[in-house]
C-alpha cells in the first residue's frame, strides 16, 4: 500500500473510532467521532480483491488496514460487498455513526481476534442474569407479551442446548445452574471467532441477552423477531405513552448496529 493510502485510510480513521485497544463497543466509537469534524473522503474507487482466504477491502486499488494495522478483510463475498457499500456511501465526509458494519468489523480484527476467550466469557456472563429470565410481576398483559417474545428463545436453548433457565418475576436477582452456564459456554464456544464471535457480543449487549444472541446466531429467530424481543418493554411503554424523537434517534442509531452484526452472523451460517 502506497504510504498516503495507508496513513489516511488507517491513521485518520484511528482518531475517529479508537485505537485497537479501545472497548468491543462500537457504538461509543460512533460517539466519539460525531464530536469531531469529520475528514473528507480523499478516494475515488472502493473496490474488493481475494486476499487469503477472504475478500479484502481496496480504495484507489489499494488495501485498506485498520487501526490496528490489519489488512480489512473479510471471510466471504457477501460481507465484502457490504463493507464496499458503507464506503461507497461516504461521498463528501467520512461519518463513523454510518459505518455500524465497518466499526464491527474492526472490532473482530484488532480486539476479538486476539482475546476471544474473554469476549465470549463476557457473553456467558450476560446469561447468569439475562433480560428473558425476568418476567413482569403485576401486568398481565406486558407479561404475556414477553412470554409470546421470549418464550421460543428458551425453547431453542432448551431444544438446541439442553439448557433450562430459571425465571423469576419482578426484578430480584435469579441464579441459574452451573450446568446450565457451563452449556451457554459451550454454545459460544460453536460461534467461530474473530467474526461471529464480535457480531454476538454485538447483539447481546445491543439486546442484553445471550439467549436472543445465540437463537440469532444459530437461525431459530430472524433479527425482526430479535429486535421485537428486545423491545418488548420499551415498545409497551411507548405504546402507553407514546415516544420522543430524541429517544427514536437513538434506537435507530441501535438497530444500524444491530442489522450489521445479524449480517455478520447469517453470512457465517
Amino acid at each position: 500500500m502506497s504510504k498516503g493510502v495507508k496513513t489516511e485510510s488507517a491513521d485518520f480513521l484511528e482518531g475517529l473510532l479508537g485505537p485497537a485497544t479501545s472497548p468491543l463497543d462500537p457504538g461509543e466509537a460512533a460517539k466519539r467521532g460525531a464530536k469531531r469534524v469529520l475528514p473528507k473522503r480523499f478516494w475515488r474507487d472502493v473496490g474488493i480483491t481475494s486476499h487469503l482466504d477472504g475478500f479484502a477491502l481496496t480504495l484507489d486499488g489499494k488495501l485498506v488496514r485498520t487501526p490496528g494495522r490489519h489488512v480489512l478483510a473479510v471471510p466471504n463475498a457477501v460481507l465484502a460487498e457490504a463493507l464496499a457499500t458503507e464506503w461507497r456511501a461516504m461521498e463528501v465526509s467520512i461519518d463513523p455513526a454510518k459505518m455500524p458494519l465497518t466499526r464491527l468489523v474492526y472490532a473482530a480484527l484488532d480486539a476479538v481476534a486476539s482475546a476471544p476467550l474473554a469476549v465470549a466469557r463476557e457473553i456467558v456472563k450476560y446469561a447468569g442474569s439475562d433480560l428473558l429470565c425476568y418476567r413482569e410481576a403485576e401486568n398481565q398483559r406486558l407479561a404475556a407479551r414477553q412470554a409470546e417474545h421470549w418464550d421460543p428463545a428458551l425453547a431453542h436453548m432448551r431444544d438446541a442446548f439442553g439448557i433450562r433457565f430459571n425465571l423469576g418475576a419482578g426484578v430480584m436477582f435469579v441464579e441459574q445452574e452451573s450446568d446450565a452456564m457451563e452449556a451457554v459456554r459451550r454454545a459460544v464456544s460453536h460461534v467461530p471467532a474473530p467474526f461471529g464471535l464480535a457480531a454476538l457480543h454485538a447483539v447481546t449487549t445491543l439486546t442484553g441477552s445471550a439467549i436472543l444472541g445465540l437463537a440469532l446466531a444459530n437461525g431459530r429467530l430472524s433479527p425482526d423477531e430479535v429486535w421485537a424481543a428486545a423491545h418488548v418493554d420499551e415498545d409497551f411503554q411507548i405504546e402507553a405513552w407514546g415516544e420522543d424523537a430524541e429517544a427514536a434517534a437513538r434506537r435507530a442509531a441501535r438497530r444500524a448496529e444491530f442489522d450489521a452484526a445479524a449480517l455478520m452472523l447469517a453470512t457465517l451460517r
